[in-house]
């Protein structure tokens, strides 16, 4: 299989009935500041949202990642964001996600996954997909179950999950 890593000749948007997976931009930076990170830290304002989203525009530039912004279809609200992170390095692809926490439990994060997942494999041509969550963070890992990861290694705090590219030919999304 071909890979197609990052950039895109036009960013990708990816639809569901709940939800639109799109670019991140500037005029966000008030609704993502609550969940802004870049490199562990997050933004405490919009300013530094717009600094984090610049570098990650940047790594998606040159190739090393793609990130998007989780739009509640019905209200036009930004609810989260997920994407591809650190690079592709053998075919992998690190799917990284964040939701406000006022939109938790409603399946916008399950439908982004899968989404994400589904262009990792056939658009980027990802072999393997890692997903890292913090040991405490149980909702996050029952996301990652329920999109049938596995738990590969387990570390003093976080948890590091698989899904191989041969487990997602045969298992729907």
């Amino acid at each position: 299989m071909t890979t197609n890593y990052p950039p895109y000749k036009t960013f990708p948007m990816l639809n569901s009935n709940q939800i639109v997976l799109r670019q991140v931009i500037n005029a966000d930076a008030d609704e993502i500041m609550e969940i802004s990170y870049y490199d562990g830290i997050q933004a405490r304002d919009p300013n530094e949202a717009i600094e984090m989203q610049k570098k990650i525009n940047q790594d998606y530039i040159q190739g090393n990642s793609i990130h998007w912004g989780i739009v509640d279809t019905q209200s036009s609200k930004l609810v989260g964001t997920c994407g591809y992170y650190r690079g592709f390095v053998d075919n992998t692809g690190e799917l990284g996600y964040v939701l406000k926490p006022s939109f938790e439990g409603r399946g916008y994060m399950t439908n982004a996954l899968k989404k994400a997942i589904e262009f990792g494999i056939n658009i980027i041509g990802l072999q393997k997909i890692i997903a890292i969550t913090e040991k405490n963070n149980i909702k996050s890992q029952n996301v990652l179950r329920r999109l049938n990861f596995v738990q590969k290694v387990e570390q003093d705090d976080c948890i590091i999950y698989i899904y191989q590219r041969e487990l997602l030919i045969n298992t729907p999304l």
